[in-house]
């Protein structure tokens, strides 16, 4: 039942090439930074993450796109990388862009048992008829698109409507920052931090979790824990100094 394991080096040296991520965080708020860095030590390549954004040029997912290491990327917003821009637009990333609830349930239901469920999210847009740009040639041409998905009818409170289906994601791996956890992988994550952490985790069929206070089994009270150690795998406690180095994406002074 411990799951610490006391190295980010050793929790992740089992990722393998070409293997799909679901990494936690909104922003730089929540982001397994520490996780992030050995992967990019490890030099693991040809990446698929899954995550609502990719970091900035110089931080986060952003360290693994600046060295050419992923190569496709499902998400909701990427406005602040440029170099994401760059490689989308030149061809040399695949991104699959999904709205940002739907790609939260679709991880939900990952992690649920769930393969698909209905929405009416993106019904009557590109989202459900297909046709998005997921990635451009080398000359600016569009060489895949979006496909159709399947959209249902359904009797509702306001009279018929129509759903466009979305399946599930899951992952070969998850990767996650926590405020506090114990060595079962219960996980406590403080405020906003509490974002796509717990759905992330759900995803991946093998989970690792950085932990900025690492505690002992029964020391967080049950109905305190916001994610189960049962989704959770592996614990990594971070250094004091780990745990203080966050990042501010946009610093807003008066």
């Amino acid at each position: 039942m411990d799951k610490v394991f006391h190295s980010a080096a050793d929790a992740v040296a089992d990722i393998p090439d070409g293997a799909t991520l679901t990494v936690g965080g909104f922003g730089l708020c929540g982001i397994p930074s520490v996780l992030i860095g050995s992967l990019l030590d490890a030099g693991v390549r040809d990446l698929e993450v899954v995550s609502n954004n990719a970091g900035v040029d110089d931080w986060g997912l952003g360290l693994l796109l600046a060295a050419g290491r992923l190569r496709r990327v499902v998400a909701s917003y990427v406005g602040e990388n440029k170099e994401f821009a760059r490689q989308y637009l030149s061809g040399e990333l695949e991104v699959e862009l999904t709205p940002q609830g739907t790609l939260a349930e679709r991880m939900r239901a990952g992690g649920s048992g769930i393969a698909a469920f209905y929405t009416r999210t993106g019904v009557g847009t590109q989202v459900a008829e297909g046709g998005l740009p997921w990635r451009y040639g080398d000359a600016g041409n569009i060489v895949k698109t979006s496909p159709q998905k399947p959209v249902m009818v359904f009797e509702t409170q306001d009279g018929e409507r129509e759903f466009v289906m979305e399946e599930a994601i899951t992952s070969d791996f998850g990767l996650v920052r926590a405020w506090k956890g114990d060595r079962h992988g219960n996980l406590v994550f403080r405020q906003s931090a509490r974002n796509f952490n717990p759905l992330a985790a759900m995803a991946g069929r093998i989970t690792v979790a950085e932990v900025e206070e690492l505690v002992e089994p029964g020391e967080i009270a049950p109905d305190d824990v916001h994610l189960p150690g049962v989704y959770v795998h592996r614990v990594v406690p971070l250094t004091p100094e780990q745990a203080a180095d966050k990042r501010i994406e946009k610093r807003t002074v008066r």
